[in-house]
């Protein structure tokens, strides 16, 4: 790398600080893994935050979309002057990860940078998919974890998360426009709307974010029954971020499903207790020993043509 370089602030900050500022879900859970799997694993939440920065910190729309259309050619060409992207194209050498996901991720980003307006709940899966599914996919090269069938449990455990975050951040997605939850459970009511509703909107918001907490359940179920594909450490540190992500649901649960002007969160205090449950419930449940689980196909009903590598009508 040569001295003129312009290297980003962001590239001076070593990787697991970015995960703590930025994810402390994460974070916490990735204490649960050994050494080279949690350095890989911040490493890659590194590059992925950086991807939502590009997309989130441009002045211009056009910026942004310019920032990740540069990206993906770096991606494509296997080099980059952008530190943080060259350190995940090595990552992803030294794991055997394909690069796929990481595209599709810029795909999601980009369709962010557009109006949001969802149509469908199919239109929500794949939107998930695209900005979490696939990082669920990085983390199973990650974990050196490559068999097939552990893939499509990796994806749904991310779409999971994402629809978490929907549900929480439904006032705060509004503001700037965006409204994730499909237009037929809201009554198309456009995103100024929901940032103000009106008390009937207000008790139509509430039903659909408890509908995508439950579509969230399933998923979550569906990426716990893959655990045991990955390795021993992995198997818990993973099912403690899953749990404590769930966690925000049941908080956006007790509050009455109400997240147009509240954020849930989940408490350092019961964060742990969270980690303690989990990790008994995991040998309770013998997650160690368990033969596999087949997947649930239809949860990827509207993901066929993306896994496959075409349109997704």
């Amino acid at each position: 790398m040569t001295a003129d370089l312009a290297i980003p602030a962001s590239a001076a900050i070593p990787a697991r600080q970015v995960l703590k500022t930025h994810g402390r879900s994460f974070h916490f859970a990735s204490h649960l893994l050994g050494k080279r799997h949690s350095e890989r694993g911040a490493r890659l939440y590194a590059f992925c935050r950086h991807l939502d920065d590009l997309a989130d910190e441009a002045t211009d729309p056009e910026d942004a979309n310019a920032a990740l259309d540069a990206t993906r050619f770096a991606l494509n060409a296997g080099y980059s002057s952008d530190p943080l992207v060259m350190d995940f194209i090595k990552l992803a050498s030294e794991t055997r990860m394909p690069l796929e996901p990481a595209l599709h991720l810029i795909d999601g980003l980009q369709q962010d940078l557009k109006e949001v307006a969802l149509t469908s709940q199919a239109e929500l899966v794949r939107y998930a998919y695209r900005v979490a599914g696939t990082v669920g996919l990085m983390m199973c090269a990650v974990l050196d974890t490559h068999k097939p069938v552990a893939i499509p449990h990796a994806i749904d455990l991310g779409i999971a998360m994402q629809l978490t975050n929907i549900a929480r951040d439904v006032g705060e997605d509004a503001r700037i426009g965006r409204r994730y939850l499909p237009g037929p459970w809201v009554d198309d009511a456009s995103a100024s709307a929901i940032a103000a509703p009106s008390p009937v909107l207000q008790i139509k918001l509430q039903a659909a974010t408890k509908r995508i907490l439950r579509l969230a359940d399933r998923y979550y179920a569906s990426g716990e029954a893959g655990l045991h594909h990955l390795p021993p450490r992995a198997r818990i540190s993973i099912l403690v971020a899953s749990r404590v992500y769930g966690a925000i649901g049941d908080n956006i649960a007790a509050h009455a499903h109400r997240s147009w002007d509240r954020r849930a969160f989940v408490t350092g205090p019961k964060k742990i207790a969270i980690a303690l449950g989990a990790t008994r419930a995991f040998f309770a449940t013998d997650q160690l020993k368990r033969l596999a689980s087949r997947h649930e196909t239809n949860l990827h009903g509207s993901l066929r043509a993306l896994l496959r590598g075409g349109e997704d009508g």
